[in-house]
């Protein structure tokens, strides 16, 4: 095993440049097997999960999950207000900002961007989630591609980019959780969810930081500062399979919604509109199921 990590950072070397000496003996940062071991049992337990609760009855699970989602707001708060304000003062630059040029600036956002790391992997429970309640129909590809693939990327960026340019996509993306989270909590409480007027929005919204997030990062590439042109290039051919997939998601939940869809939608359903049933009544047996995306 230490053979293949040392090889596998010997290749990554020669196209993104060496890794961040700052970040070793962080928490999951030394070595690349454990993030990957954690993501083969999360996909066994995706795979072995709804076979396990086939014949059992579904759990509520309504007082974990707003604990579980408004915790996550809090955090996605917290990291988003520490993002900025650590590249506001910093004084970042948006065009295109290396790694080793505000030093404290630079190890606020590493440790922001740790823990930023490590909700990917307190995220796998939205799966587990649908699992206990068999919510089977949410765990879309998609949901599964994003939440395996992002706690894996984040392990690369924080040995080799863990601060500088990496901060925007980090930060946009908690501002999303905020709204999102923040939702899926507030949902699972019956008192509150017809109040809830934002959810429209959120599938929206995660299209319009994907958009943001490719266009700041061809602008490094635009305007060169340091920032390793093989890593920006990784950054883009993941950010464009996940606006594929959403603008697909987008037009098969919104574009071929039936008349009757239409009208249940408008009159307050609380069926999810972002694919997201974490926190909302199980729609296990409706005629027209949507998937979650986050």
């Amino acid at each position: 095993m230490e053979t293949i990590n040392l090889k596998l950072n010997a290749q990554l070397e020669t196209w993104i440049g060496p890794r961040d000496q700052r970040v070793r003996g962080w928490l999951l940062l030394d070595n690349y097997p454990p993030t990957f071991a954690l993501t083969v049992i999360y996909l066994l337990i995706v795979w072995m999960g709804p076979k396990y609760m086939k014949y059992r009855q579904p759990y509520s699970c309504r007082g974990l999950l707003v604990f579980y989602n408004l915790g996550l707001t809090l955090l996605s708060f917290y990291m988003f207000y520490e993002l900025v304000t650590a590249v506001w003062y910093g004084g970042y630059n948006f065009y295109c900002q290396n790694s080793h040029s505000a030093e404290e600036a630079d190890n606020k956002i590493m440790n922001v961007l740790w823990w930023y790391y490590f909700s990917k992997l307190i995220e796998f429970m939205d799966t587990f989630f649908f699992i206990l309640r068999k919510n089977n129909h949410q765990i879309s590809f998609l949901h599964v591609y994003h939440h395996a693939t992002m706690l894996n990327i984040w392990w690369f960026v924080m040995n080799w980019q863990p601060c500088g340019h990496s901060y925007f996509g980090a930060a946009i993306n908690s501002f999303v959780h905020v709204v999102m989270y923040s939702y899926y909590g507030l949902s699972a409480i019956p008192g509150i969810r017809p109040y809830l007027w934002w959810k429209k929005y959120i599938t929206q919204l995660q299209m319009i930081q994907f958009f943001l997030t490719m266009c700041q990062t061809m602008c490094a590439a635009i305007w060169p500062c340091g920032v390793p042109v093989g890593w920006l290039y990784l950054q883009i051919g993941y950010t464009i399979t996940l606006m594929i997939f959403f603008l697909n998601f987008y037009f098969q939940t919104y574009k071929k919604r039936s008349p009757s869809r239409q009208k249940e939608h408008m009159n307050g359903s609380p069926v999810s509109t972002n694919g997201h049933a974490n926190g909302t009544p199980s729609m296990e047996h409706s005629g027209h199921k949507k998937l979650r995306m986050d």
